[in-house]
């Protein structure tokens, strides 16, 4: 029986999922394999590289730091997250990245992207941390109109929240038939259509197929949900969620925010620590 962890995205909401993860951790649960998408991917990785404390750390140390995150790096540089400063800077000389036991430990981690040219998914398994694996993370967590297509190879790759946001048929799809779901949204959420469309249409106006699954994706994140509901009650799913909205939006610059969202997460996983040991314990 293979147990995986599958990470919704939802950029500074990540921040509750980084307290779940870390609280996890501590605990000595381990999977054999994990798919994030965006800030999914990008905090979730510290789960395979066992860095307790890491996402939160670093972004409330430079969360006010415009190369990190602001509408200044989305005009110098196209990126409102800066490429050089959170895929290089940041892992490799500011708050380092264990490379080292991310390669060894044997949990497999996936992350999603949505192809460009088709507006579907894109499952990459990062299996150590080189510029092309860099470059996979990058593009998962790239939100369309605020951050410029991440080309790899042939194909550029933008945030795979827009195609695939809940991955957790993916992971049933490999093998992984008991799987515990984070969710960054409370249980009535309904996502609904941007009102900011005609906006998207012409942010996105070279990637058409990205406007179309842009279009597309509040039906696509409620059918998703739902079968997240129909699989928790089966009992091969367990879902972690917050109780009620975090209110926090995708870019926040007040520390004090990212803590209380990652207090929230953290909190969460500690009240159904004993749930979720015996679903991890269940087949072993």
């Amino acid at each position: 029986m293979k147990k995986g962890l599958v990470l919704e995205g939802g950029a500074m909401r990540g921040l509750f999922t980084a307290g779940v993860l870390d609280l996890m951790l501590e605990k000595g649960i381990e999977f054999d394999g994990a798919a994030g998408v965006s800030a999914g991917a990008a905090f979730g990785c510290n789960y395979k590289s066992k860095q307790i404390g890491r996402a939160l750390r670093y972004n409330k140390t430079y969360c006010r730091d415009w190369r990190y995150c602001s509408f200044r790096s989305w005009l110098f540089t196209g990126d409102i997250y800066g490429a050089k400063f959170c895929y290089y800077d940041l892992p490799f000389e500011l708050d380092i990245f264990d490379t080292d036991t991310y390669t060894k430990n044997p949990m497999e981690f996936y992350v999603v992207a949505t192809e460009c040219g088709t507006g579907k998914a894109a499952y990459y398994l990062m299996e150590g941390y080189d510029e092309t694996d860099r470059k996979w993370m990058r593009a998962s967590a790239s939100m369309p109109g605020v951050s410029k297509p991440v080309k790899i190879g042939d194909k550029e790759y933008l945030d795979g929240g827009i195609s695939d946001s809940i991955p957790l048929e993916f992971m049933q799809s490999r093998g992984y038939d008991r799987n515990i779901v984070v969710l960054t949204q409370p249980d009535d959420y309904v996502k609904k259509p941007l009102k900011i469309m005609p906006l998207m249409k012409v942010l996105t106006h070279k990637t058409p197929n990205v406007y179309e699954a842009l279009d597309r994706r509040p039906d696509m994140y409620n059918a998703q949900t739902e079968y997240v509901r129909q699989c928790e009650k089966n009992g091969d799913t367990l879902v972690i969620r917050p109780e009620a909205s975090l209110e926090i939006g995708s870019i926040e610059h007040n520390p004090d925010e990212l803590q209380r969202v990652y207090d929230i997460g953290r909190q969460t996983a500690k009240k159904r620590i004993d749930e979720i040991e015996a679903f991890m314990s269940c087949g072993s």
